[in-house]
């Protein structure tokens, strides 16, 4: 006859039920511990992903976030169905992020400087850009240059979305003017890309910021190293795609640990605006033989004169 049998399962260093294991340096480590630390491990520093609300939260001041463009909302036009129709994986997506897009945009306050911040979601549909990401970037960045706030984005993209074929390619075009038209008035515009920043996004708005932070340890890439290394038959370095590899050949500006995020930010801003901000410390450290890039950080430092000089601070108390 069978017998009811009771198992108790311990966790290893007294962690609770909540716990998540670093997938670096195998640390066990409480969802409480990591909150605190800013979903860092403390171990090792491995950067985990967190989710576009907990962006704003880490980032923008309490109280002050207004969302922008809240009820758009994905369609259907190319009735596109894979294992499964477009509409579902949306619904999936709405229902296990809580969120309506891949993308939310707003204005706050960061350091009590007004900013128009977008953040992106990984979870949703692996953070891919479709025709509303598209719309809600244009919106962010309209709202910049209406207020004259400057604009920053947080970028997690796996690329285009697959399911609107080349309605998604179009949204590349349509946010890389989007930026230009920022910088005809001129509005500062900052890009912070994080574990992964890779395809279509990578290829347009993301890196076409004044200022080009990372979160370290990102991959930041077109394609997969796997991806290429299959095409081309040929072993890539092991740190290809890394945020340091892209630092050492200058695609990206800087490599800021979360912690420091939030101040560092305020700074570059602070040096964009043409203020004082910037000359309490170094923005960062010069390092020999390290490449000039000639690209978004050469046009924005050649453009702080006339930053200095335009009045794109909210005049509110």
């Amino acid at each position: 006859m069978a017998q009811r049998v009771s198992i108790n399962i311990s966790r290893r260093n007294g962690a609770s039920g909540d716990a998540e294991s670093c997938p670096l340096c195998k640390q066990l480590l409480s969802a409480a511990e990591l909150r605190e630390n800013f979903h860092v491990c403390p171990n090792c520093g491995h950067h985990f992903r967190v989710g576009a609300r907990e962006r704003v939260a880490m980032l923008a001041d309490s109280g002050t976030w207004e969302e922008i463009a809240a009820s758009l909302r994905s369609a259907d036009p190319l009735e596109f169905f894979d294992l499964r129709p477009y509409p579902d994986r949306i619904e999936e997506a709405e229902y296990d992020t809580g969120l309506g897009e891949a993308m939310i945009a707003g204005t706050c306050c960061i350091h009590k400087m007004d900013v128009v911040l977008v953040a992106m979601d990984f979870s949703f549909m692996g953070g891919s850009m479709g025709s509303v990401v598209g719309e809600k970037f244009w919106r962010a960045a309209d709202t910049a240059i209406q207020n004259r706030f400057p604009l920053v984005a947080v970028c997690a993209s796996g690329g285009a979305r697959m399911q609107e074929g080349i309605l998604s390619l179009l949204q590349m075009a349509k946010t890389t003017c989007a930026v230009e038209l920022m910088s005809r008035v001129p509005v500062p515009f900052v890009s912070i890309l994080t574990h992964p920043t890779t395809g279509g996004v990578l290829a347009s708005f993301a890196t076409l910021a004044d200022v080009i932070i990372s979160e370290p340890g990102a991959m930041l890439c077109f394609s997969g190293p796997r991806v290429i290394e299959q095409t081309i038959k040929e072993r890539l370095p092991d740190d290809f795609g890394l945020a340091e590899s892209n630092l050492s050949h200058g695609q990206i500006d800087m490599i800021v640990p979360r912690s420091q995020l939030k101040d560092k930010l305020v700074q570059v801003l602070g040096m964009l605006e043409g203020g004082v901000a910037c000359a309490l410390e170094p923005l960062w450290e010069e390092e020999e033989g390290r490449p000039g890039r000639g690209g978004p950080l050469a046009g924005a430092l050649g453009r702080i004169k006339a930053l200095a000089n335009s009045s794109w601070r909210s005049l509110k108390g």
